[in-house]
């Protein structure tokens, strides 16, 4: 078996969210999955086997299973589209079905995913403080015009927008404090954010809970992100630009388009690289 990796949500040929990809004719067992997954060390790795109408999806962390990862799923998507032709191709994961497009562009690869359903909530107050108290922040640094909120596109995220530039730059946090957080919360990860623009936002995603300290782009929140906006009624004109990972070196891009049905699918996109071996 033989595991591709491949760098998500690039920006040109640098930046991006490394994952790794195996497509194989059957699964490997759980366990030797979640053994690959810790062996190849990415935030995730997704594997693949075909089925009759598209291929059936598991995405594994270093320490535990996911149920959706929207960088591996671009990864996916680039890696079907070079083995098989620019495409749409159809993805049943453990609890969504969802489609991923591949395509070469120029010399490049590109691919965008339409994530499960969307949803929001607020976001419980005992939750909000300690989730300040773990990275340090004050109420005062919260953006009041995007109130702290569970939200879904396929995982779970809690979102705390904050209101200055220089407060996500120092984003910092103890990973086994931030990991029990998370767990306890049921959280995949916690998205902090500032919104530059209405459309153009810069984000950050702690990834505790898969023992990651830090994801440098983050397809899955993107979509809830891009979700829980159009809950609020955000004046996003239709899509939002993220930059993610600038703060950690590897700089990101990931545009996210929204729909006007409440709860449906988001589309994520963005290119992609190959990571030679």
């Amino acid at each position: 078996m033989s595991v591709l990796r491949i760098a998500a949500f690039s920006d040109g040929d640098n930046g991006g969210n490394p994952a790794g990809v195996l497509i194989d004719d059957d699964f490997p067992h759980e366990s030797e999955m979640q053994r690959i997954a810790a062996e190849v060390g990415y935030s995730e790795t997704v594997f693949a086997v075909p089925t009759g109408t598209g291929w059936r999806v598991r995405y594994f962390s270093p320490e535990s299973e996911v149920p959706f990862c929207g960088h591996a799923t671009i990864a996916l998507g680039v890696a079907l589209a070079r083995k098989h032709g620019d495409g749409v191709f159809a993805l049943s994961l453990n609890q969504a079905e969802i489609t991923v497009e591949g395509r070469q562009v120029g010399e490049g690869m590109t691919a965008a995913l339409q994530s499960p359903p969307t949803r929001s909530e607020s976001a419980p107050a005992h939750l909000v403080s300690e989730a300040l108290h773990l990275f340090g922040y004050t109420p005062d640094e919260l953006d009041p015009r995007i109130p702290p909120a569970l939200v879904h596109g396929g995982a779970n995220h809690l979102v705390l927008a904050l209101n200055n530039r220089q407060a996500l730059a120092a984003m910092k946090y103890d990973l086994d404090v931030g990991r029990r957080l998370m767990q306890r919360a049921g959280l995949v990860t916690i998205l902090l954010a500032y919104a530059e623009t209405p459309q153009r936002f810069h984000t950050r995603n702690p990834f505790a809970s898969g023992g990651v300290y830090e994801d440098p782009a983050t397809g899955a929140a993107t979509a809830a992100l891009a979700g829980y906006l159009r809950d609020l009624g955000w004046p996003h004109d239709g899509a939002i630009d993220i930059v993610q990972g600038e703060d950690m070196g590897m700089r990101s891009r990931l545009r996210a388009e929204i729909g006007a049905t409440p709860g449906s699918s988001i589309r994520v996109s963005g290119s992609a690289r190959i990571i030679p071996i």
